[in-house]
């Protein structure tokens, strides 16, 4: 990385910065909460509290550690503040919302919510934490914009350890349902351009979840189990599985789902209509998803949206899926999601933060560089950054 280069990721940083520097109640934290955000993009292998420390010229991680366990500033403002950064970046009237979890392996047992649990990250039962996220995706880019940290019951059944790590009593236990629900209210409440919400089966086999979408007419496609049961158009009730497999051959049709990490994500795709009354100009349809290469691995979805829906907008909007693991991989790869040494409840929250501004700032820089065509010319890119307005 060039020392111009250095220097335009700096000053955009600073720039983003400033859209939530009013958050914080005093100028130390601020200061702090900018070294930390430049530190968390810096080309840093590991980026915990000492490395982000060494990398402000501080000999301790004291203020680092501060920043997060007790400065006064509002991380829930900022979150919101970071997501109307990504709105205004990469916000599209056809944006898909996207949740998903994602594991943190931790050692011990005072870290807020680890217990041993499976995490997909790690494809296995391990001592972890587990956080709920709401991810934005169009196509311009794909970013974080919430979060939740997932505490079993055996954390909020124990009041004594709840408050040892900071988690307050009126803190209860919820499900990552209902986590989910939250997020998405909130992204709904702010105005956050979408056409679409999808999940993968641990959400979409959640039949409430799927009521509770429909209630408030939110088009969604959503995964389900392969014995998942639906309404059939005849008001039977009918497996998912069985619905697919009735389907003549010509009715698969074979499309892409959007580029992958190794080329375009090709599979052969059906849908059939499912419940006997259509309500206020909205469909409701089973979607299959088939592999090409072994056409017994098929993955069912189910949609609900405009009666107007093509196959196609059914398989955009279930492809944006990956656009969550996309984002996982950039924010613990590049943005040290994965890489703080905290035990409190909201000390996650904040590093989470961000780190989601980071990624959020990495995305806008990205965006850019894609409208103009130049990828190739890193250096010469004129950086995103705030408008003053935002400041205060």
């Amino acid at each position: 990385m060039t020392v111009e280069q250095v220097e335009l990721w700096s000053e955009g940083i600073a720039g983003l910065h400033a859209r939530f520097a009013h958050r914080f109640g005093r100028s130390e934290p601020r200061e702090r909460a900018l070294d930390y955000l430049q530190g968390l993009v810096a080309p840093l292998e590991r980026k915990n509290g000492w490395t982000l420390a060494e990398q402000v010229g501080q000999l301790r991680p004291d203020g680092v550690q501060r920043l997060l366990n007790l400065s006064d500033w509002h991380e829930n403002a900022v979150r919101d503040d970071v997501r109307d950064f990504v709105v205004e970046t990469i916000g599209s009237p056809d944006g898909v919302l996207i949740c998903d979890d994602t594991g943190f392996l931790k050692k011990g047992t005072k870290s807020a919510g680890v217990q041993r649990q499976y995490s997909g990250t790690a494809g296995r039962t391990e001592s972890c934490q587990i956080g709920t996220f709401l991810a934005y995706a169009s196509a311009r880019g794909r970013a974080l914009i919430d979060r939740e940290l997932y505490l079993p019951a055996s954390w909020t059944d124990d009041r004594d350890r709840c408050r040892a790590a900071g988690i307050g009593d009126e803190i209860r236990f919820a499900t990552k349902n209902e986590h989910f629900r939250q997020m998405l209210q909130r992204a709904v409440d702010a105005g956050v351009p979408f056409a679409w919400v999808t999940a993968d089966e641990a959400y979409g086999q959640v039949k409430h979840t799927r009521f509770w979408l429909e209630q408030r007419g939110i088009a969604h496609v959503m995964a389900a189990k392969v014995n998942d049961t639906v309404i059939t158009t005849r008001w039977s009730e009918k497996r998912v599985d069985e619905l697919i497999a009735a389907l003549p051959r010509q009715r698969w049709k074979r499309l892409s789902g959007g580029p992958g990490a190794h080329g375009e994500r090709v599979y052969d795709w059906a849908r059939v209509a499912i419940r006997p009354c259509w309500e206020d100009g909205f469909g409701h349809w089973v979607l299959a998803r088939r592999s090409v290469s072994d056409p017994t691995e098929i993955a069912y979805y189910v949609c609900y949206g405009p009666a107007s829906s093509r196959l196609k907008d059914l398989v955009k909007a279930a492809a944006a899926r990956w656009a969550v693991e996309e984002c996982f991989q950039t924010a613990k790869g590049e943005c040290g999601l994965d890489h703080y040494q905290v035990r409190l409840y909201r000390a996650w929250y904040r590093h989470i933060t961000l780190s989601m501004a980071a990624l959020a700032y990495l995305t806008a820089v990205r965006a850019q560089e894609a409208t103009k065509g130049a990828t190739h010319r890193t250096s010469r890119t004129s950086y995103p950054s705030a408008s003053p307005r935002s400041a205060g």
